[in-house]
């Protein structure tokens, strides 16, 4: 993540380096007015969420001492992915085509880290330290997928080539962009190449059209059109399978790391305790308060005349 965040951090300059590194057409919706805002926004306070979580999960700087930082830390993180959230949101029905499967992703990411982090601070409210890691674990995960995504798309692209009968949906103004001689849409190269390549986006007059055309997804060099459009349905497959993937991860590392968990439960025991909470080692969102297991047994405390763990 943190490698992932440091090579991303070039794109904060949007005109500079963003324009040059996106998926061929989405610049057409980020050079100017909402879009630019909303990319702008996203980039901005999300990328420094990937560099600010690595310092949250270094044991020396939980240490009581360093708890402040901890907090302060963890706050603006919080800040931070609900600014990138928002962004997300206000891009997402441009971003890679904007589909619906892009579109469906977007939303419940940004449900997911908006819910993981608010039951994390829920659980340290409570002192229920052992929930608040397992909280902050499954929203870094799914935060991380766009790691994964990253990796599954330019695969799928090659597939996708290599197969050569896959199409996408693009308007004809993003076409005549990718074909322009500069910024300006309404100035392509060759207006003739445009009108013979996509004879719909062009009207008698040589205008360019509002018409939508269907673009072959084929990834050559020399080709924007063909490369967006096979990066834009890409995008939402993707982060749906890594998303899922991402999250049976970070249960499965979560059920392989017991004794921590157990060990931060004890702590939390003690500090409810000393909090005069009701339900001590169960005040926060264990299996005990919304589920059916049983009671939470503290370590060393006597259950039926006899102390826990000793044999009979």
């Amino acid at each position: 993540m943190l490698t992932f965040t440091l090579l991303r951090l070039p794109y904060l300059r949007l005109d500079a380096v963003l324009s040059r590194s996106i998926s061929p057409g989405d610049w057409f919706y980020y050079r100017a007015g909402w879009y630019r805002w909303a990319i702008g926004i996203h980039l901005f306070a999300i990328l420094p969420v990937g560099i600010l979580m690595i310092p949250q999960f270094i044991p020396s700087l939980r240490s009581p001492k360093n708890i402040t930082f901890h907090k302060l830390n963890g706050w603006t993180i919080w800040c931070l992915v609900c600014i990138g959230n928002i962004g997300a949101l206000m891009v997402m029905g441009r971003a890679f085509g904007g589909g619906v499967d892009s579109q469906s992703i977007v939303v419940m990411l940004a449900l997911m880290t908006q819910v993981g982090i608010g039951m994390a601070w829920w659980n340290i409210k409570l002192h229920q330290i052992d929930q608040h890691r397992a909280w902050m674990l499954r929203t870094m995960f799914w935060l991380g997928s766009i790691v994964s995504t990253r990796v599954v798309m330019p695969i799928t692209v090659m597939a996708m080539t290599w197969v050569g009968d896959y199409y996408a949906v693009i308007p004809c103004r993003e076409l005549a962009f990718l074909m322009a001689q500069d910024t300006n849409w309404s100035a392509p190269k060759n207006p003739m190449e445009l009108a013979m390549k996509y004879p719909a986006c062009v009207d008698a007059g040589g205008n360019v059209t509002d018409e939508l055309v269907a673009v072959n997804a084929h990834f050559q060099f020399g080709n924007p059109q063909g490369i967006g459009a096979a990066f834009k349905p890409t995008f939402g497959m993707g982060l749906w399978l890594c998303t899922f993937l991402h999250t049976i991860a970070v249960e499965i590392y979560l059920a392989l790391t017991p004794v921590e968990a157990e060990r931060l439960r004890r702590i939390s025991y003690h500090k409810q305790l000393a909090a005069g909470l009701p339900n001590p080692g169960s005040a926060g969102t264990t299996v005990q308060g919304w589920g059916d297991a049983g009671e939470w047994q503290v370590p060393g405390k006597k259950v039926g005349g006899e102390v826990e763990g000793v044999n009979r």
